[in-house]
């Protein structure tokens, strides 16, 4: 039997503490240091500038007419939005559809609203009287049915009324705002419907459901967490286009009173830094209900599908197509 040396075996020394040297982050310094320039440049020009008077701002930005303009602006929102998802819906459905013609239809909607900005055609739609200065219901083209029939100057009209009348700015502003919002959101509707398995349709079909039941049961409700966090981003979008009401004009609207109070008083300025402020406090209201809408429909999915979310809602805020699967 071999009895091992030991002799040469090392005697175990204690290992000496490690030297751990921090990474050093110039850039991250420099960043800070340009940072911090820059705003204690902007925090001065908001103190010294007399450009921005802001006694005069924080005189003039909450009075009655200001306020009103403040609840039109909310008020044309949610109509709007009311009137845009409805209508997008409808589209969305006929997108879907088997018959060519609707489909077609509906396309050629999505296509013209989506392709004219929203201040021109706000702008049409304040002239809209230009080209039917009074709105009659009846038969149409009574006139030549007439003249088919050997009647002179037929008139077959239950009713009518001058469009300066009917189309106040008021409406336009709505009508304009919720038919263009109707072509976006037709799309994120459809997007949300493709998401769902065809499988689930087919399967309300087999327990003798018709198309309309199958969708409002069973396809809806699971395209909702698709649907529902671009809608959001959509909403906020559409309160901040309320500015654009300004060319029918509507004049309960928020940034068309602010802008009366500063050409009147030859303080644009003020009241533009005014506008503003008071977009940046309802959009961050809204801010917070769109965070909490996120979280709660992103459960489930892992942080790159959360990630894809979040830009799919702020490509529907900035008027993109949401990517279909």
């Amino acid at each position: 039997m071999t009895i091992p040396d030991t002799s040469a075996t090392p005697v175990p020394r204690d290992a000496e503490p490690i030297k751990a040297i921090p990474v050093r982050h110039p850039g991250r310094w420099v960043a800070i240091a340009v940072i911090a320039v820059l705003a204690a440049m902007f925090v001065h020009l908001l103190v010294t500038n007399k450009a921005f008077n802001w006694p005069f701002m924080f005189e003039n930005m909450f009075r009655p007419p200001v306020i009103r303009g403040l609840v039109g602006t909310v008020t044309i929102t949610i109509l709007a939005m009311i009137i845009g998802v409805l209508l997008g819906i409808v589209v969305a459905v006929a997108r879907l559809s088997n018959n060519p013609i609707l489909r077609g239809t509906s396309w050629a909607y999505t296509w013209f609203f989506r392709a004219v900005p929203r201040y021109v055609l706000l702008i049409v739609m304040g002239n809209l009287g230009i080209l039917w200065p009074r709105l009659e219901i009846g038969v149409p083209f009574d006139t030549y049915l007439g003249k088919l029939f050997g009647l002179e100057n037929a008139h077959w009209r239950l009713f009518g009324i001058e469009t300066r009348e009917l189309l106040v700015g008021f409406w336009v502003g709505v009508l304009g705002l919720a038919l263009s919002e109707a072509a976006y959101m037709a799309e994120i509707v459809r997007a949300g419907m493709l998401s769902v398995d065809p499988g689930q349709d087919e399967a309300a079909t087999a327990l003798g459901m018709s198309r309309g039941q199958a969708l409002r049961r069973v396809v809806l409700p699971q395209a909702m967490r698709v649907i529902i966090p671009p809608t959001g981003n959509e909403t906020i979008a559409m309160l901040k286009d309320t500015s654009l009401l300004i060319a029918v004009p509507v004049t309960a609207e928020l940034f068309f009173q602010l802008s009366a109070i500063g050409n009147r008083t030859f303080q644009v300025f003020p009241m533009l830094v005014a506008a503003i402020l008071w977009y940046l406090f309802l959009v961050s209201i809204l801010l917070v209900g769109q965070y909490f809408l996120e979280k709660r429909f992103s459960r489930g999915y892992g942080r790159a599908a959360q990630a894809k979310m979040k830009l799919e809602g702020l490509a529907a805020e900035h008027g993109a197509n949401p990517e279909l699967p």
